[in-house]
């Protein structure tokens, strides 16, 4: 009965080790607070982040907010270290090349729609946003999904995101129900 017992205590310590450990180096819950990622991710959605692997453009990142250390945003990663990032009537250009962000084609159809004409992304050049040219090295360059709204590198206050400030790769959605699967 004893053995049963201390048995019972080792597999629980070694369980809690285990968890512990998961959470301090492979994945991270994370919750999505305000509307700069919708219509893809809303308010109050809980998802986890991998906090292993390399971060790639259009991947969905957690981040310690450059601009108010109390805070996390959420946002999509656009530009790499490296990259020139511009946007002219609608259309996403890196390094001089047309890219395509299926991940708006819903929300661009949704937003003229309901009657407006303008862009959803303002024509803008990095270089006429930061005085940079390129993202600049162990940086990236983020938006939100919701142009209209999302406070992200465009803003000089929250600027180019240092790689330390990301927690990780946003991948599966958990709650509410109606957002449960892949992360988009």
């Amino acid at each position: 009965m004893k053995k049963t017992w201390v048995s019972d205590v080792v597999w629980l310590v070694c369980l809690t080790l285990f968890l512990v450990g998961m959470r301090a180096f492979i994945f991270s819950p994370i919750k999505v607070q305000g509307e700069s990622m919708m219509p893809n991710l809303v308010d109050g959605e809980k998802a986890i982040a991998l906090k292993v692997g390399e971060i790639k453009r259009f991947d969905v990142i957690p981040l310690k907010a450059p601009d108010d250390p109390e805070l996390y945003y959420v946002k999509r990663v656009i530009g790499l270290p490296g990259d020139t990032v511009e946007y002219k009537e609608d259309q996403l250009i890196v390094n001089g090349k047309p890219l395509k962000e299926d991940y708006l084609n819903q929300y661009k159809k949704e937003f003229h729609e309901a009657g407006n004409t303008g862009p959803l992304t303002e024509d803008f050049t990095l270089q006429n946003l930061t005085g940079q040219q390129t993202v600049p090295e162990n940086t990236y360059f983020v938006l939100g999904d919701n142009r209209q709204v999302s406070k992200d590198s465009r803003f000089p206050e929250v600027g180019f995101i240092p790689k330390d400030n990301v927690i990780g790769k946003a991948t599966v959605s958990f709650w509410p129900p109606s957002q449960w699967g892949m992360v988009k």
